[in-house]
């Protein structure tokens, strides 16, 4: 069968084919200790589920409008104001099944042939993917480790060309879990504002930063005019299994972008947004906890990884990753993953499933036990030990 050009553009996420050959090998009997799947490991609070159970119980199973139900549209929007991140109309929000659909339908709607999208490196690989098979040039932005993996602005300026049409921003970071600073954001905003150029901000994990205050290009005064807030329920809240994102658009973007839900999955499932309505203006003490959490696990696995000789670690402001170097164990990164598979029943992923700057790198998800991440620690130690002898 003869495929479109453009399925040659379209690119894949690692971590979905790292867990399915995980699983496979646990079905061989193996025990596989999973540090691959960007998840949190916790369940969806218990007041969010009964939000849905009672909207199934009162007949909520019908089509809805596109762009989403007015209460949940209202709820989102004061969330954003309550805790302090924007303060936007509900007519500016759209609900989305997960969050994937707001960089497509960006992407679909201001960018064509012709344009380059600027995109962090390491970064989420859906970026280059979506921007490619929409017909614009992807042009990576480097993360570097002496930067703390955060976007240098004036690297990100020098990237910018007259055909540049969209910056793409991610923070707490996939893979890096770098945090960008008042400072960057402030230096962000100055490059996109100097050459009239649109923000995509992926801030999905807000919520899960550690020790500083989350900093976003819409502090800035006169960025909210051109840029798209992408965020959504599934790492704040538990929620991936659900499928439940927004993006917060400028006024003219709107429009289009529903068409766009019209024309992909004509709406959201009704039921699903009035748990998201719960979760939104429900307690906050299982996220809380979460974090709590979250931020012990980063104390162990961090410690552990500059404990093992030829790895080094930064230490993450946010999320729930480690992006360790590995370049003395004296192998491409790739290999030093499948070895961790294959040899020691650790599923994680090489740097390269992120860019071509994440080679030297793999990335750990501590979105799982501590003792399961003492475990790997071991394993990674014995890899390296192994390696160090060969």
């Amino acid at each position: 069968m003869r495929l479109a050009d453009r399925m040659g553009r379209l690119g894949t996420e690692s971590a979905f084919e790292m867990l399915a050959r995980a699983r496979g090998l646990e079905a061989t009997g193996r025990e596989i200790i999973h540090l691959e799947i960007g998840e949190p490991d916790f369940d969806t609070p218990a007041h969010v589920k009964a939000a849905a159970e009672r909207a199934l119980a009162e007949g909520h199973t019908h089509y809805v409008p596109a762009p989403g139900i007015m209460p949940a549209r209202e709820a989102v929007a004061a969330f954003l104001e309550r805790t302090g991140r924007l303060a936007a109309s509900p007519d500016q929000v759209i609900i989305t099944p997960g969050a994937k659909p707001i960089m497509f339908f960006t992407i679909l709607a201001l960018c064509q042939e012709g344009d380059e999208v600027l995109y962090p490196d390491p970064g989420f690989p859906m970026y280059e993917s979506i921007a490619a098979f929409a017909g614009a040039t992807p042009v990576p932005v480097p993360l570097r480790e002496e930067h703390d993996f955060r976007m240098d602005p004036g690297e990100l300026a020098s990237l910018v060309t007259d055909r540049t049409r969209l910056v793409i921003l991610n923070s707490p970071h996939n893979p890096c879990g770098s945090a960008l600073t008042h400072a960057d954001v402030e230096a962000i905003a100055q490059v996109a504002l100097e050459h009239d150029l649109l923000v995509l901000s992926d801030e999905v994990y807000w919520a899960i930063s550690y020790g500083g205050a989350h900093a976003s290009v819409l502090d800035v005064d006169g960025m909210a005019e051109r840029t798209i807030l992408l965020d959504g329920w599934s790492k704040t809240f538990a929620m991936t299994g659900w499928r439940l994102g927004f993006g917060v658009f400028p006024a003219a973007l709107v429009e289009p972008v529903s068409r766009l839900v019209i024309n992909s999955v004509s709406c959201t499932s009704a039921f699903s947004q009035f748990a998201a309505i719960a979760a939104l203006e429900g307690s906050w003490d299982p996220v809380t906890a979460m974090v709590e959490e979250f931020s012990r696990r980063r104390d162990v696995i961090v410690a552990g990884l500059n404990g093992v000789p030829g790895v080094r670690c930064v230490e993450p402001g946010g999320a729930f990753y480690v992006f360790p170097n590995v370049r003395e164990l004296g192998m491409p990164a790739g290999d030093v993953a499948e070895l961790l598979l294959e040899q020691a029943g650790v599923a994680c992923l090489p740097g390269t499933a992120f860019g071509a700057y994440g080679e030297g790198y793999l990335r750990f998800s501590y979105a799982a036990p501590v003792g399961d991440i003492r475990r790997a620690l071991d394993a990674v130690e014995a890899v390296a030990s192994e390696l160090a002898r060969a």
